[in-house]
């Protein structure tokens, strides 16, 4: 009864602090990353490294979400937002000539930007709801999701212009985490809605119902570090091993 009323996961489920679930989401991306980068080109559509392939693309999907509501996380316990946004740029711009030799063995290529972009307009497009509604809300509701709605449709479609990674989806799953807070069981259900074509995502959205609200200990660099590191050894793997 809890979680129908409250629209909070019952209290038995909320058995692991952000620490744990930011470094299951850290493996689920290196799984996914390792894949794409040194199995997925070797495929030849059957045998043993094709189900290898796939099981690695299905523990790939848990990162996502788990990036996304840490994001709305993290937008709401910072201490500063602006730095908060500020480094999340940074790691962007650090992270661009990695990304690039991973999915394309090029220095440059802007067909595809990293996720640290997404993930930085993301925050933008939640911060700029937000004080839309601490101006609007009080006059309208109304006005303040009719506003945010636009916010929201602008923003996915910037996302789409400069081809962010998860591009507009990103950007509504983080409204969705946001305006749903307090109640996530609504987010993480409505979220899994708006990207369904990645069915096997939902065990990510589900992982977030698990975490119980305490930070765990974690190193600040280590998480904004591990992105860039990590495929800029699989894109020069790429580039030594010509695949």
């Amino acid at each position: 009864m809890e979680m129908i009323k409250t629209g909070r996961p019952p209290t038995s489920w909320r058995v692991l602090n952000g620490a744990q679930l930011k470094y299951i989401a850290f493996l689920s991306m290196l799984l996914d990353h390792v894949n794409n980068a040194l199995i997925t080109p070797y495929l030849d559509g059957k045998g043993p490294l094709l189900h290898v392939s796939n099981l690695l693309s299905i523990l790939g999907r848990v990162a996502f979400p788990l990036f996304m509501y840490f994001l709305v996380e993290g937008f709401f316990k910072t201490r500063s937002r602006k730095k908060y946004l500020i480094n999340l740029l940074l790691f962007a711009v650090v992270s661009e000539v990695p990304f690039d030799l991973f999915t394309s063995r090029e220095l440059f290529n802007n067909n595809w930007n990293n996720m640290m972009f997404t993930l930085a307009l993301s925050l933008v497009t939640i911060w700029i709801v937000d004080e839309l509604k601490g101006r609007l809300s009080k006059k309208s509701a109304a006005l303040w999701y009719g506003a945010s709605i636009v916010v929201v449709a602008v923003m996915c479609a910037v996302a789409m212009f400069f081809s962010l990674d998860y591009d507009y989806h990103a950007i509504i799953v983080a409204y969705l985490f946001y305006l749903f807070y307090e109640k996530p069981i609504y987010g993480t259900a409505l979220g899994y809605l708006s990207i369904i074509k990645e069915l096997y995502s939902i065990l990510g959205f589900v992982a977030t119902l698990t975490y119980n609200g305490q930070r765990g200990k974690q190193y600040k660099w280590l998480n904004y570090a591990f992105y860039p590191v990590h495929i800029l050894i699989l894109g020069l793997l790429r580039v030594a091993l010509n695949i």
